[in-house]
């Protein structure tokens, strides 16, 4: 993935001009392509015996072909190719049908996955006040699994990328890259960029959806870049809105032990 110098917008390659643009609010795009080629393929299906000896040896399954992955930039020439060392290695009679198929699937397969969406925190917690700024942040990680596909062994990595609230009210915000961050005690109640204002008082049941990128790699080769995006949403967590009352009295309790506020005393009806 590309981040800009900032560390906070990420940077989409941008085919017509041919150049990397810095797009605060895009996922993020891999700068890098890849492609395999046969290790000792004479013609067609054919390999040569003595070369294949001398290759990478594949022991893991049955039907095992040396390959060897190349990369380069994007935006580099149609020749840049260089090699991703060591050779790997693909457990099928025809590498090139069972990494399609693979292809084909894996942002199905992703969707599966048990990928943790985080945790949507709020400030204050868990009660907020009608009309008040009340923050939320997320606490998300990067997550990687390993899965069978078609026989062979593929590394996933999702890596979160943006995000969703449901605040529960009717309204909601984003997707935005933005994930928010904690303030603290003494600044509670000023709008951030992931901050809400609820108008009602009552429970209401906020849900975060995280939007994850993924990558791939088939027994141990390069991260291929998984089209799309999983998404994934946590539990409804309820947040408690109360409404807060002023008043203001002359005399303290001691001077006046029956006066509104004071200990025993019971509130006047709002």
């Amino acid at each position: 993935m590309f981040w800009n110098s900032t560390g906070v917008g990420v940077w989409r390659y941008d085919a017509s001009t041919k150049v990397w643009v810095d797009a605060p609010n895009a996922v993020p795009q891999s700068p890098y392509q890849y492609r395999f080629d046969y290790l000792c393929l004479v013609d067609n299906n054919s390999f040569d015996v003595d070369c294949l000896a001398a290759a990478t040896e594949c022991s893991a399954g049955e039907n095992g072909r040396p390959v060897r992955w190349w990369w380069k930039l994007v935006v580099a020439g149609p020749n840049d190719w260089s090699r991703i060392a060591p050779d790997r290695c693909v457990y099928s009679e025809k590498p090139d049908d069972v990494l399609g198929k693979i292809a084909a699937q894996i942002q199905t397969k992703f969707q599966q996955l048990p990928v943790s969406a985080g945790n949507s925190v709020m400030q204050p917690n868990p009660h907020t006040l009608r009309g008040a700024e009340t923050n939320f942040y997320v606490e998300a990680a990067e997550q990687s699994f390993t899965v069978d596909m078609l026989g062979q062994s593929v590394s996933i990595v999702a890596k979160p990328v943006q995000y969703t609230w449901s605040y529960g009210d009717g309204t909601s915000l984003g997707p935005q890259t933005a994930a928010g961050g904690p303030l603290p005690q003494d600044r509670w109640g000023e709008k951030t960029s992931t901050s809400h204002v609820y108008t009602q008082t009552g429970d209401f049941s906020v849900v975060l959806t995280t939007h994850f990128q993924g990558t791939y790699s088939v027994n141990g080769g390069p991260p291929l870049p998984i089209p799309g995006q999983g998404q994934f949403s946590s539990p409804p967590q309820t947040v408690s809105v109360w409404r807060s009352i002023t008043r203001n009295y002359a005399d303290d309790c001691l001077r006046n032990p029956q006066g509104q506020g004071c200990p025993g005393v019971v509130p006047p009806a709002p």
